[in-house]
């Protein structure tokens, strides 16, 4: 299949990559005579074939100018092979190991290195966003998308009220929403960077490639360990940028806890009745830290981000969201 796709492919080897089977796609590693490596991957299920048309677009638009901009590699589209009623995509491989929230340790050097290779992707020009007519979402526009999964959360009648509290009063908080949109990959989380040592080495997954609000791609980073791996990350990612977004925590923080609303969402989408009485457990046990603790709401008045312990034990599950 790879070499239907791609022509005079010397392909010598096969490998997996991957489990067999399980998750979105199916994917095989490829050696060539000269060592080279590649990736052939397959969806297996129409929104997986959706997002890897997605992130085809945003690869082509992430011309050689802005790839070196960054100090990491990114896929390289080599070709495609019809199969079924699907596609096979071949990319270049790229090395590494993926990251895990629980890698971000302070002490290390991955925290420094996620939030200067953020911080590199925000400051690239935005023009070669609009050129290739991917999205961009205004702050009015992203509080309007907030609040509305807080309110079809609301709708299930299962968001607990303090909660519902929560988010409301920072969705109102106009200060909290005044930032600068910038390129951003949308869908970040952990396991989008390949490490080698303590660098990051690749990124992956630029299907939501757009033009928006910088704090989506660090709302995954409150899940790191520690609150000190979490300073660290804006630590740096800030000293990179010379931002001067003061609310770039807290809205972080804020779409860190709505993954707990869209898990809701889609286990009552999915009528999987599992799935929903997890959400309202984790949701509990959330309202539990935030009432009972001497931390900060989420509003623009405020002088620090809501430190949550424990908040990767509340939202790990959130992973199975696509399950």
């Amino acid at each position: 299949m790879a070499t239907a796709a791609v022509a005079d492919l010397d392909v010598r080897a096969t490998g997996l990559q991957g489990s067999i089977g399980t998750g979105d796609f199916d994917s095989a590693r490829l050696t060539g005579g000269q060592g080279e490596n590649w990736i052939i991957r397959v969806p297996r299920s129409q929104r997986a074939e959706a997002e890897q048309s997605a992130d085809l677009v945003a690869l082509r638009a992430l011309s050689l100018g802005v790839r070196k901009r960054l100090s990491f590699e990114v896929p390289t589209y080599r070709g495609q092979a019809p199969i079924a009623e699907t596609r096979a995509i071949v990319y270049d491989y790229v090395e590494g190991t993926p990251l895990a929230a629980s890698d971000v340790l302070a002490g290390t050097g991955l925290p420094s290195a996620v939030g200067a290779a953020v911080a590199a992707i925000h400051a690239l020009p935005t023009s070669f966003v609009t050129d290739a007519g991917l999205s961009s979402h205004t702050p009015f526009e992203a509080m309007r998308s907030s609040a509305s999964v807080v309110d079809r959360a609301a709708a299930t009648g299962m968001l607990p009220a303090a909660l519902l509290e929560r988010w409301e009063n920072a969705i109102q908080d106009s200060l909290l929403w005044q930032f600068q949109p910038t390129v951003i990959n949308g869908s970040l989380e952990a396991s989008s960077f390949l490490v080698s040592g303590d660098r990051i080495s690749g990124l992956l997954g630029w299907h939501d490639l757009q033009i928006g609000d910088p704090a989506r791609d660090l709302a995954w980073v409150l899940g790191a360990p520690t609150e000190d791996s979490v300073d660290a990350v804006f630590e740096a990612y800030s000293v990179s940028r010379g931002t001067s977004d003061r609310q770039l925590r807290h809205r972080a923080t804020l779409y860190h806890e709505l993954d707990l609303a869209k898990y809701l969402l889609h286990g009552t989408h999915t009528k999987n009745t599992e799935v929903v009485d997890d959400a309202v457990a984790m949701m509990t046990r959330l309202v539990d830290t935030v009432q009972f603790s001497d931390e900060r709401p989420l509003v623009a008045g405020t002088t620090e981000a809501l430190d949550l312990d424990g908040v990767e034990d509340l939202l790990t599950a959130t992973e199975r969201r696509h399950a």
